[in-house]
């Protein structure tokens, strides 16, 4: 019994990884191509926003339309993650460096998985 309890964990472990993998892969990739309207697909209908100095907490389409402004002005040509886990309260984050034509900076994605959807809650862009 317990190697079947075993399995059936790494199982479930498995596809929890994987799932938060797609969106990842997803928000990369929106990041890395200055795809706004890409990146927020993947917003909740509220989403809180940093981008350097100003702050807010906005309706989906405002943030989309704040993001595209950020990135007609800073036109990204890569985007690496360099760390992903988990927050005390139970969000998942990924920390990457967006590298743009203008320097470089240092973006913090924290996700909330909500009706078994993972959407993002918090996007935060500061200079590095």
């Amino acid at each position: 019994m317990k190697p079947f309890r075993y399995m059936f964990t790494l199982g479930i472990l498995f596809l929890s990884l994987s799932s938060f993998g797609g969106i990842t892969e997803g928000v990369s990739d929106a990041f890395k191509t200055g795809n706004a309207f890409k990146l927020s697909s993947f917003f909740q209908d509220k989403i809180d926003l940093t981008i350097l100095e100003e702050s807010d907490l906005m309706s989906k389409l405002e943030a989309e339309k704040a993001v595209y402004d950020f990135f007609h002005e800073n036109h990204p040509s890569d985007f690496k993650i360099l760390h992903q886990g988990n927050s005390k309260s139970g969000s998942a984050y990924t920390i990457g460096r967006l590298v743009t034509e203008k320097g470089n900076f240092r973006v913090s994605i924290y996700v909330n998985t909500s009706s078994n959807k993972e959407l993002i809650q918090q996007i935060i862009i500061d200079s590095e």
